[in-house]
């Protein structure tokens, strides 16, 4: 049996919308927060090629094995792998990857939506000018005073999770390829109007040569495992949504090139993130190699110190939150998409009925904070703490690397390669060394080193 022409959810209307949205997947939090912070942590320059090396020779290979695994089934990551498994005869504990993929997803958008909403309260703190010449007490002092009130931290979780709830819901067409068709163009439009503007500032030159000087000193077990790590999360890979959104891309389009544009884009909006962060750290005299408070308390503290800070700092808030939202709706996809396919329900109700539910288990990351701040579950200090573990850690590595075995040995040479657009021969040998050896061994490395870490 031969895979369905289009999925019943629809169909991304164009290649390009295809690339918008799963560069949009791609394009989160993970990019605007984490990279910069982590290339600060080991290096800068070397951490970049590094992460460059990790995300052809990883991301890559392992996006293009969800993209196909996803077209050829055109449904829910659940039905998808139920149907494949059945349709080659292969054991059906492969299942266990849609499931494992949906159930990260949902545990991993309970948080973001947390996350995701202390950008949009940043938003209204950088445009009233509350941090106009604030100092590193001031900065740090409002960010600690917003987590200790979980009254505000549910206000502004309950406004994002309105905002990916309401355009999951319209659909493939309506809603995600329009929110897409808007976000991904002006969250670029952002990026550059950020980047001109740390070219105008003292500490470029000092940026830029913190990004791009390769010290050799600085390649260390512990940099080569940040960058493997990064360039596999920061894809949105082993959690379902790439493999979703890989059932909506039309037959006609090139799996290998779609993907390639997306890792670059990608790749782009990290470097360019942090090109626009650390010559603005510089610039004030502060520590790039911050940790996570980097976003929340360093950049804006830049921003206070800086002419149209306010103005500029308003801009970068509101870039983080499209980058976040696109994330957020392709998390939500997946789970979606299943129940929707399984219950024959209506895509609204579904997405009110996860998204409500997704709001409570998310309680527990804004407790986390506060009131549990000092509880900690399965040896992590919080429960926010173990939930991102769990998911970051375990569950999407190991999604990934049963990913890419499956479409390396599970699938049929002829799937693959109709999918693919390869007839074997020399291709054929280097798509199956490079998924089916290269990238699940580094995975694996990076799973092995965070356990016993």
């Amino acid at each position: 049996m031969a895979s369905a022409t289009e999925s019943r959810h629809g169909m991304w209307s164009s290649k390009w919308l295809f690339v918008l949205a799963a560069a949009g997947s791609a394009v989160g939090l993970g990019n605007i927060w984490k990279f910069p912070y982590i290339a600060g942590q080991n290096g800068g320059g070397a951490f970049v090629i590094l992460y460059l090396l990790c995300i052809a020779f990883i991301g890559v290979p392992i996006m293009m094995a969800e993209v196909l695994i996803g077209r050829e089934g055109r449904q829910s990551p659940i039905n998808t792998m139920r149907h494949l498994t059945k349709q080659h005869h292969r054991n059906p504990a492969w299942v266990l990857i849609g499931w494992s993929g949906v159930a990260a997803g949902f545990l991993i958008l309970s948080y973001y939506v947390v996350i995701a909403g202390w950008a949009l309260y940043y938003i209204l703190q950088m445009g009233s000018g509350a941090l106009h010449g604030a100092t590193a007490e001031d900065a740090g002092r409002m960010f600690s005073d917003f987590l200790d009130h979980p009254l505000e931290l549910i206000f502004w979780q309950t406004v994002f999770m309105a905002m990916t709830v309401y355009i999951v819901s319209r659909g493939v067409i309506s809603g995600l390829e329009t929110a897409v068709r808007w976000f991904m163009p002006l969250l670029f439009l952002l990026m550059f109007v950020l980047l001109g503007y740390a070219m105008t500032t003292e500490g470029w030159r000092q940026g830029v040569d913190f990004m791009f000087r390769f010290d050799l000193a600085k390649i260390t077990p512990d940099a080569v495992l940040a960058a493997m790590g990064q360039a596999f999360f920061t894809l949105s890979l082993g959690m379902g949504a790439i493999m979703a959104y890989g059932a909506y891309v039309p037959s006609n389009t090139s799996i290998f090139t779609t993907v390639s544009i997306i890792a670059v884009l990608d790749t782009v909006v990290a470097v360019a993130a942090g090109l626009v962060i650390f010559p603005i750290v510089f610039t004030n005299g502060l520590e790039p190699a911050q940790g996570p408070g980097l976003m929340f308390v360093t950049v804006p503290l830049a921003f206070g110190q800086m002419p149209l800070g306010a103005l500029f700092g308003t801009i970068f808030f509101i870039l983080v939150s499209f980058a976040a939202i696109t994330s957020a709706i392709s998390i939500s996809e997946p789970a979606l998409a299943y129940l929707v396919e399984e219950y024959n329900a209506k895509r609204s109700r579904v997405a009110i009925s996860l998204g409500v539910i997704s709001w409570v288990l998310g309680l527990g990351t804004v407790f986390s904070f506060n009131y549990w701040a000092d509880v900690g579950v399965g040896g992590q200090p919080t429960l926010f703490d173990f939930v991102s573990w769990t998911t970051d850690k375990v569950m999407l590595p190991l999604g990934g690397l049963f990913i890419a075995l499956f479409a390396a040995f599970a699938l049929p040479k002829t799937v693959v390669g109709a999918q693919l657009g390869i007839d074997g021969g020399l291709l054929g040998v280097i798509w199956k060394l490079v998924c089916g050896l290269v990238a699940p061994l580094a995975v694996l490395i990076v799973f092995i080193s965070a356990l016993v870490s």
